[in-house]
């Protein structure tokens, strides 16, 4: 099967070395997704807001893939503060609640302390 490396051209994937996902045959691995708003490289301090932005760059790319939320598999959340998450739900389930992956949600720091979130997905695209 074929590889393909997909960027969004952020200045993080430049900087550390990575894909913001990689598609490898039926399966598609994206990266850690936080709320910046890669065009601008900016990011709220709303946590809602973050929350919000994190699906929306998520779902960029899973268009550009040609995948759907109806393929995500699996999802992690990962919060360095744990009070976050619950309000975060109704987004979560905007995108997510018909769908039902796997998930996981893990309290820990992340690489900037403006993130409040960061969301990763796999996917898998049946033929």
């Amino acid at each position: 099967m074929n590889r393909h490396l997909i960027s969004s051209n952020s200045a993080f994937e430049e900087a550390i070395g990575y894909s913001r996902a990689v598609v490898d045959g039926n399966w598609l691995f994206l990266s850690g997704t936080t709320g910046f708003d890669y065009q601008t490289m900016t990011i709220s301090e709303n946590i809602l807001e973050q929350a919000e932005q994190c699906f929306q760059n998520i779902e960029a790319v899973l268009i550009e893939a040609g995948f759907r939320w109806q393929d995500v598999v699996r999802v992690r959340y990962i919060l360095p503060n744990r009070e976050d998450f619950e309000p975060c739900w109704p987004i979560l389930k905007k995108y997510l609640g018909s769908v039902k992956p796997a998930s996981t949600m893990i309290v820990a720091g992340l690489a900037d302390l403006r993130m409040k979130i960061e969301i990763e997905v796999t996917a898998y695209r049946s033929t």
